[in-house]
């Protein structure tokens, strides 16, 4: 968890082959899983969030072995606030189909 924001955004170019000026947020966890650093760009320039839990670990949602993965927004949000991505349940909602009208 020593990297900054140049050593992050090669990570991201280097091994996850995207760019870090997507606007995308991109989140690394310490091996412990008591750090996470988010890296987003903000339109203007880069952040660096760090959050260390003082008690407790963070949740991977890993999927294979794989170590670059895609969530959503709310899996993060959950994952942040220590909720149990294996135990939350989904309801089905209704979803806009993007069909052009003629």
């Amino acid at each position: 968890m020593r990297k900054g924001f140049d050593s992050l955004c090669g990570i991201v170019s280097n091994q996850m082959q995207q760019s870090a000026l997507s606007g995308d947020v991109f989140v690394f966890i310490n091996r412990r899983r008591t750090h996470v650093k988010l890296l987003i760009w903000e339109g203007d320039g880069l952040a660096l969030y760090y959050k260390r839990l003082e008690k407790g670990a963070y949740e991977r949602p890993l999927q294979g072995e794989d170590c670059s993965i895609n969530i959503s927004v709310q899996q993060l949000m959950l994952m942040l606030h220590g909720i149990s991505l294996k135990q939350v349940k989904y309801h089905r909602r209704y979803q806009h189909s993007e069909r052009k009208c003629e």
